[in-house]
């Protein structure tokens, strides 16, 4: 055993690498008023616990459309045969199932508000470890979010900008385009962050340690964005390196917050440039989406300066 090693089983502190002892229940039993400091690494939930509230917000993703829909669907007169190729190609039915996708976001939330705080004894955003890193304050998570895009259009134009199953979604309609835009900035990186970095993570951690933990949050990420984004590789992987970038700040600083935050610029500059498209193709009908990104940021150095 090294000198590291040992001074750190004196100190009672477990390496990086190491699975966490799992806590017991009177570790978080508010017993006084006075404030607690929360690992969040050591949560109060399990690995299954987590996984419950993953495959929940999944099967909701998929569920909440169809209720949505049916309505539509019966009024119309829709049948299995056409079904496929109805939802798809139209407005109002493609649009019914973006909006679906609001409530679907607000009943994870309250599913892992639950799981989290066992139903008000332990506070929410403090038990997932929502505090800023002195590594990473607000600037460098924006730096490193605008960044990551810049990685997303090198490898755009490097593998192609097929269109994406998304953007076929979001140029059906612009009340769709709206409601993505709004879905991707206002909810989507809440709800991610708290289930894939938040929950999800810090389980795994303790039980199998860092580095297993990365590589299943970040696979697991990535695979649910895969459909979205299809046959688009340029932006699969930029998925999966965005996936593994946030997973790797939220092993390095212990912290939720940061995750958030570049989660939030990342998909904000893009929903910015998805309601500002149409201004943008007047001035240059011929040009991609990574090129109006350009040009968006163009457009904002130009509103704010």
């Amino acid at each position: 055993m090294t000198l590291l090693s040992e001074s750190l089983t004196l100190l009672n502190v477990s390496t990086p690498l190491e699975p966490l002892p799992s806590p017991s229940y009177a570790d978080f039993a508010t017993t006084t008023t006075e404030p607690q400091t929360i690992d969040a690494d050591n949560p109060p939930w399990s690995v299954l616990g987590a996984a419950a509230i993953w495959v929940f917000s999944v099967a909701l993703i998929i569920a909440t459309p169809l209720i949505f829909l049916a309505p539509y669907l019966q009024q119309k007169h829709i049948g299995l045969d056409t079904l496929p190729e109805f939802v798809t190609t139209d407005k109002t039915a493609i649009f019914l199932q973006i909006i679906s996708i609001i409530p679907a976001h607000l009943l994870t939330l309250a599913a892992a508000w639950a799981m989290v705080t066992r139903f008000g004894k332990h506070p929410f955003l403090g038990t997932l470890g929502w505090q800023w890193d002195r590594g990473f304050t607000f600037w460098r998570c924006t730096a490193l979010a605008v960044g990551l895009l810049g990685v997303g259009l090198v490898l755009i134009h490097f593998f192609g900008g097929a269109e994406t199953q998304l953007e076929k979604i979001i140029n059906s309609s612009r009340a769709t385009a709206f409601t993505t835009a709004f879905l991707a900035t206002a909810t989507a990186p809440l709800v991610e962050e708290i289930v894939y970095r938040g929950l999800l993570y810090s389980a795994l951690r303790r039980a199998i340690g860092a580095a297993w933990s990365v590589v299943i949050v970040l696979s697991l990420f990535a695979l649910i964005h895969v459909p979205q984004y299809w046959p688009n590789i340029g932006v699969i992987a930029t998925i999966g390196i965005l996936s593994l970038v946030l997973t790797v700040v939220r092993a390095y600083t212990r912290k939720l917050l940061p995750c958030f935050i570049i989660h939030l610029i990342f998909n904000g500059i893009q929903s910015f440039t998805i309601v500002l498209e149409p201004v943008l193709k007047r001035y240059y009908p011929d040009e991609g989406q990574g090129a109006l990104l350009v040009y968006a940021f163009a457009r904002l150095f130009q509103l704010t300066y």
